[in-house]
């Protein structure tokens, strides 16, 4: 259980949330283990199968506080909100926002410069723990492309022009990518990005990595009461996630990224774990995503000091805090979204 601003998260699978008085106690194994004061809280964020009580729920609706459920590899399941619906006032804003150039563009702004910034941390981390492994004049051209793409992302002056410059710093960021695999050279080189379909091994595991932090942005986004298919940066278009894709560009290099380069740096992917196509394409097969998966939910349960809130997080809360951030930013709770960093 970790409480952070306004919002308890439950992480343990195996609690159980009633009510006792003015408080929610969390259960497991049939011994109380924590109680919080309802007053504190603004929302509640259950990654349980056990649930919670009827009467949580309903004192949850009196208080307005937003009690949201998640399976515990984090699919977004149910929310249940009070009479008066806060998330319709915070959706109503986010799509005033979504609808003025400015406003939105301020938010661009602030997730492509974290991904930029993010890429080129990553980046020079390598150059500091591998330097005689690495080809290191080639990945310092690379950060120092993305240090000036990071001056434009600031000068931009509008979405579209933010988009070409977040796709250049694209370009110039994979353009080293093959140098930071260590392992298994010959088996995952990494020549440019191929996404439908991917063409190479790290590219179906790069692709893969995406479309599960994808998922759990959307997750994160519902959770909170925010839209995930209206966004700011991405375009709208039909079944499209935007605001999720909008989100997870600050979290593609330092979550999925650098999840792929430890799975083929330390050997724990293989080529048995992907199958060829006869179009060319290359998946990962159902072992290989079996073992995709048992590593991503070790990864998520991996700690570290969110750089925002200074707190203790597991990664798996990374993008719940981030969407919870956002929606705070979007009711004007905080001056503006603080996007994540990794340090």
């Amino acid at each position: 259980m970790k409480k952070l601003l306004n919002t308890l998260y439950i992480t343990s699978e195996d609690a159980y949330l009633s009510l006792n008085g003015e408080c929610v106690v969390a259960t497991i194994n049939k011994m109380e283990k924590h109680m919080v004061p309802l007053h504190t809280l603004q929302s509640i964020v259950c990654f349980s199968y056990a649930g919670a009580s009827p009467a949580l729920m309903g004192k949850c609706a009196e208080k307005e506080i937003m009690l949201s459920f998640f399976s515990p590899f984090g699919k977004y399941l149910a929310s249940s909100f009070g009479n008066t619906n806060g998330n319709v006032f915070l959706r109503h804003e986010q799509y005033r926002i979504a609808d003025d150039v400015s406003r939105s563009l301020v938010y661009a702004k602030n997730f492509v410069f974290s991904k930029i910034y993010n890429a080129r941390y990553f980046l020079l981390k390598f150059c500091r723990d591998y330097p005689k492994r690495i080809d290191i004049e080639r990945v310092r051209t690379s950060a120092e492309q993305l240090k000036i793409f990071l001056s434009d992302a600031q000068k931009a002056q509008s979405v579209n022009t933010l988009r070409g410059i977040e796709g250049l710093a694209a370009v110039a960021y994979f353009d080293s990518f093959n140098e930071i695999i260590l392992q298994n050279q010959e088996d995952f080189r990494f020549r440019n990005r191929s996404r439908r379909p991917p063409l190479d091994r790290t590219n179906a595991l790069l692709s893969f990595a995406y479309t599960l932090l994808a998922n759990d942005c959307a997750a994160a986004l519902h959770g909170v009461g925010l839209d995930p298919y209206v966004g700011f940066m991405h375009a709208e278009r039909s079944g499209r996630k935007s605001l999720a894709l909008d989100l997870m560009e600050e979290l593609r290099t330092v979550y999925a990224d650098r999840f792929v380069v430890t799975l083929i740096n330390n050997r724990i992917i293989s080529v048995n774990d992907f199958d060829e196509q006869e179009s060319g394409a290359v998946l990962l097969n159902d072992a290989g995503r079996r073992r995709f998966l048992t590593e991503w939910q070790k990864r998520k349960r991996e700690t570290l000091v969110h750089p925002f809130l200074k707190e203790k997080v597991s990664w798996g809360l990374i993008p719940h805090i981030q969407a919870m951030l956002l929606a705070r930013s979007v009711r004007q709770d905080l001056d503006q979204y603080p996007p994540f960093f990794w340090k």
